[in-house]
């Protein structure tokens, strides 16, 4: 049985895929499978990955959600990490993950590094931990730089599976409407100081388009997110002050790519939901915080820098 299950969404990545099939297949621990998931390619990205000793699903265009949800559905591995195919990882990731499994978490946490197209690389070296409960490991990964993205975690696939986490079909930010709770909801959590993923950071990917059309359904999807998580950790008994307030910001930051009346709509739509409420405010700068918030989130965020 192999100690991790890779999954890689592969869509018109055919500039992309080699390296990063290359960084998985160059690691220095081999107990792993390779799932790749064809989500409709057609640019040959496909014919590199019939090079390679994958687990193959070839598939219409379903997107990166359900792309990931198939290789969950067939993964075998003790832990579950995904990997997008235009990233890569360092030759030691595996190794580092695995030497940090002895106490048997949920979630193990591995740090970033992001890449560009004129190879300006940025290590986002953020503290490490061992042991902590999902409440205590939230609330110090709520402040690194990478919070929701799914690619920077290895998973427990028995406690995936248990708790029926899956990716909200046909929406983008799936990330945000999903990993939180994967976070809070564990027992067990490690981070480990190691920067093995490589982020690169493309022109052209779907997530850096500057199409306004795109923005908006971006900004509808995150919202909608928002409203789920919301209704998920209610379900619980979990302390989520500091999720919640994480939560809050990243929504009321994200609704600041609109421009006008679209703007105004989402600016009623939270206070409708009662976004502003969930920011904490137990510090003098998170009382200055949330009043300079409730005047104007782009005013905040615009000074914020």
């Amino acid at each position: 049985m192999p100690k991790f299950s890779i999954i890689i969404p592969v869509y018109n990545v055919c500039d992309y895929i080699k390296r990063c099939l290359d960084s998985v297949f160059n690691q220095t621990y081999k107990n792993y499978e390779v799932i790749v998931i064809n989500d409709g390619s057609t640019d040959g990205s496909m014919d590199i990955v019939n090079n390679y000793n994958v687990v193959c699903i070839n598939n219409e265009h379903v997107g990166v959600s359900e792309a990931r949800n198939l290789g969950v559905n067939i993964a075998r591995g003790d832990y579950l990490i995904f990997l997008d195919s235009d990233d890569y990882w360092d030759s030691c990731l595996l190794e580092n993950i695995c030497k940090s499994l002895i106490n048997n978490p949920d979630l193990v946490r591995f740090q970033v590094r992001t890449v560009n197209d004129q190879s300006i690389c940025r290590d986002y070296n953020e503290c490490s931990f061992y042991s902590k409960t999902g409440e205590e490991a939230f609330s110090i990964i709520a402040n690194f730089h990478f919070v929701e993205n799914v690619w920077c975690y290895a998973i427990k696939r028995d406690y995936y599976n248990k708790e029926s986490f899956s990716f909200k079909k046909g929406t983008v930010h799936e990330d945000f409407g999903l990993t939180p709770l994967i976070i809070i909801k564990s027992k067990v959590v490690n981070c480990i100081s190691y920067v093995g993923y490589n982020y690169y950071r493309r022109t052209g990917s779907i997530m850096n388009t500057v199409d306004y059309t795109f923005v908006k359904i971006k900004v509808n999807d995150f919202y909608n997110h928002y409203k789920f998580l919301i209704s998920e950790i209610d379900k619980t008994e979990l302390d989520s002050l500091i999720f919640k307030s994480f939560i809050s910001n990243s929504l009321l930051l994200k609704i600041t790519e609109l421009k006008g009346a679209d703007y105004k709509k989402y600016i009623k739509l939270v206070e409708e939901i009662g976004v502003y409420n969930n920011i904490l405010a137990d510090t003098f700068g998170r009382k200055i915080k949330k009043f300079m918030l409730r005047v104007s989130p782009k005013l905040f965020f615009r000074l914020k820098g």
